[in-house]
């Protein structure tokens, strides 16, 4: 799917479309179609912690999954906090599908070697990082909002799947949909805090003001721990009209990126 650093994710019909982001590891990302919640959260929200009826959270978790089947069995999601917490999904059936919001792990970042196992992880405007390295056949998942991003949760699961057994000279990554700089307006003093901790990511916005621009901070801070192959899914959460936004619509669902090993 990708080449060198200019890959572009095709956004899919339906309710999703599996692409390949290298050699045994496919990703994906949902939209607002195809699901069973009513609004605000309509139609395919998967975040069991906005307010939405659990059972239409449930509901739409089994949509995916079985979209996905059989080449995944089991969905693992987390409790995203903001932060820079990474976790390890092992073949116990822990952090899986479904599960309610106060019983997934509170963590921003998963990691796995397991295959079949899909790590999604949720957005409105948070951008979905999926990175994977194809010869260790370790994939991770992170969120990565405006705090998790100056607080380095890329970083951190990049070193946690090294750590495991992962090179990066080897990873491949792909930054999912999120609001872009030029509809993400944040007061002058805030951009130049994140500025100062992920250079690069601040910006102007379309109407002249302060910005931060979620892409342009990761694509630089994966590339200065040694990722050269980035991917895109370059749709701005704000402006697409397919996928959830809390800053357009305040209460509203959540899309999900998501990455697996296929079996050998």
């Amino acid at each position: 799917m990708t080449s060198g650093t200019t890959g572009r994710y095709r956004a899919p019909a339906g309710l999703l479309r599996p692409l390949a982001l290298c050699d045994g590891v496919r990703v994906a990302f949902t939209g607002r179609a195809g699901g069973v919640s009513s609004e605000p959260f309509g139609a395919l929200n998967l975040s069991a912690g906005v307010g939405d009826a659990p059972t239409a959270v449930a509901s739409n978790r089994d949509l995916v999954l079985r979209a996905l089947a059989p080449e995944v069995a089991r969905l693992a999601w987390l409790r995203q906090v903001h932060g820079t917490t990474v976790l390890r999904v092992s073949d116990s059936p822990g952090i899986t599908q479904p599960a309610a919001a106060g019983q997934a792990p509170a963590a921003d970042a998963a990691y796995t070697d397991v295959a079949g196992v899909a790590l999604g992880v949720l957005g409105a405007d948070c951008a979905p990082v999926l990175i994977a390295d194809p010869l260790a056949r370790v994939v991770g998942a992170a969120h990565a909002g405006r705090p998790g991003m100056a607080a380095g949760v890329a970083a951190a699961l990049i070193a946690a799947m090294t750590r495991a057994g992962a090179e990066v000279t080897r990873m491949r990554a792909i930054i999912g949909p999120a609001i872009c700089g030029r509809c993400y307006e944040v007061p002058a003093s805030m951009r130049a805090e994140v500025e100062a901790a992920v250079p690069g990511s601040g910006c102007t916005t379309r109407n002249g003001t302060a910005g931060i621009d979620l892409r342009a901070g990761l694509r630089g801070q994966l590339a200065r721990h040694g990722i050269a192959e980035i991917a895109d899914d370059a749709r701005c959460t704000a402006e697409s009209a397919e996928l959830f936004s809390y800053r357009r619509d305040g209460t509203t669902g959540r899309f999900a990126g998501l990455i697996w090993l296929t079996p050998r």
